[in-house]
């Protein structure tokens, strides 16, 4: 499909016409060299893309309009307070009118896992939000202990993002301008080496 978008926080009526899939053409997308950069190669920026679902019966049904991608603020945009991709999405979620009845799951897909700063926000998050379940697929994962395990506990699951995850943040989150997800040199053993990591972080007992 093509459509007419502006870049990121520029004007959707003036931007050039770009190919969006069909079912993301309502919102913005993150462009090949920002994805690829924070999710192939290990910048230090945490970007992270979001989608919600709310359970309908047995299946869980999108919410569309809460599918998006979040950035740490701050660094190189100093007209804003320096705040995590983490934090952002929680100061974000309050202002959604979601059914307190229904059950939700959050799946984010981040560059990062999360830092020792935003784990204790995210454990108080889950305590107050028992309507709400996470899910974390990161790309990279950081080499601390107790806190990514203080957030299993808390409920959250987390894992290293697969090819498949990939491909669907690509699919879906990345103005893609119908270029196929191909995947980068030594992905497969980069993605084998994060989940060694993340589980000796989680289920290592000596550390």
């Amino acid at each position: 499909m093509w459509v007419a978008r502006g870049g990121e926080g520029g004007d959707p009526q003036g931007g050039p016409m770009t190919w969006v899939p069909p079912a993301c053409a309502h919102r913005r997308l993150m462009d090949i060299n920002t994805f690829e950069e924070n999710f192939r190669d290990k910048k230090r920026k945490t970007y992270l893309c979001y989608k919600v679902e709310v359970r309908e019966g047995d299946p869980w049904t999108p919410v569309l309009e809460h599918w998006d991608y979040l950035r740490n603020q701050g660094a190189d945009t100093p007209w804003l307070p320096r705040h995590h991709a983490e934090l952002c999405f929680l100061d974000l979620f309050p202002s959604w009118p979601l059914d307190q009845e229904k059950q939700y799951r959050l799946t984010w897909y981040i560059s990062w896992s999360p830092c020792p700063d935003c784990v204790p926000e995210l454990v108080e998050f889950l305590k107050k939000n028992s309507h709400v379940s996470l899910r974390i697929f990161a790309a990279h994962v950081y080499t601390y202990i107790h806190g990514l395990r203080d957030l299993r506990d808390a409920g959250a699951q987390l894992a290293i993002m697969t090819r498949n995850e990939h491909q669907h943040c690509w699919d879906t989150f990345v103005d893609s301008q119908g270029q196929p997800f191909g995947p980068w040199p030594n992905m497969e053993e980069h993605i084998a080496d994060q989940c060694d990591e993340l589980e000796n972080i989680l289920w290592n007992r000596e550390n």
